[in-house]
């Protein structure tokens, strides 16, 4: 079964999803932080910090972050729940280069590792990692149950998955929502951005997502039990605990 999402591209019909987000991730990695900042306002940071401190009851020692970006997310687990490690993986060498200069700032090079994978298809043995979590990064995937199966793979029995993703609010804030992403983000991404259609990806992304029980469902799918699903803020970003 494919997904609406899949078929959302940055830039053309030409080239795989995942050539494409590779290049638009790549394009935007300098602006990336300053973009999630003002897009969300901020609430970005407390979505992150609920879910990471989903898995404190659990004390995961090896952490994998799947599409980890600039590594805020890789970061922020360690801070948070001091495992023994934090592997960060992402298509974009762009993004890792951004998240490697913080983790060196901040003296963590040898317990938070950034490197490039295709999180389809990662370089891990099975059963690899006590938690595996991805914030914001799902609806990139150019196969969604591909994606998740492959974390699933890494993942040891008994571990927990956390997924963070953006996802349309409930009905009476819709209007508000659909200005905003479809006129305001564009619009500040074109002023601080040289990548003038990532920002209109987004919304694109967003409104073709699944999310709720049909995301329960592809997590049972692809071998997860013992979902919860919770959303924040109004509903516009989504979160999952599920249990391998």
């Amino acid at each position: 079964m494919s997904y609406q999402c899949e078929k959302v591209l940055p830039y053309d019909e030409q080239r795989s999803k995942t050539e494409q987000v590779e290049q638009m991730f790549d394009n935007i990695s300098d602006q990336y932080d300053t973009m999630n900042r003002a897009m969300t306002l901020g609430v970005d940071l407390v979505w992150r910090r609920k879910a990471i401190d989903s898995l404190r009851p659990f004390a995961p020692q090896r952490i994998l972050d799947v599409a980890t970006g600039t590594g805020d997310f890789a970061i922020e687990s360690y801070r948070r729940l001091a495992p023994k490690e934090v592997v960060g993986v992402d298509l974009s060498e762009g993004m890792l280069q951004v998240g490697k200069l913080k983790v060196e700032k901040l003296g963590l090079s040898k317990q938070i590792i950034l490197q490039q994978e295709d999180c389809l298809s990662m370089s891990f043995l099975d059963e690899q990692f006590d938690a595996v979590t991805v914030a914001f990064g799902v609806r990139n995937f150019s196969d969604l149950k591909a994606g998740i199966v492959e974390m699933n793979r890494v993942l040891r029995k008994g571990g927990h998955l956390v997924i963070l993703e953006m996802s349309e609010p409930y009905k009476i804030f819709k209007p508000f929502y659909f200005l905003y992403t479809r006129f305001v983000i564009p619009f500040v991404g074109r002023l601080v951005s040289k990548d003038k259609r990532a920002y209109s990806y987004l919304p694109d992304s967003i409104k073709v997502f699944p999310h709720g029980d049909a995301m329960k469902k592809l997590l049972l799918e692809s071998g997860f039990s013992s979902i919860e699903y919770r959303r924040f803020t109004f509903g516009v970003c989504a979160f999952y605990l599920a249990k391998k």
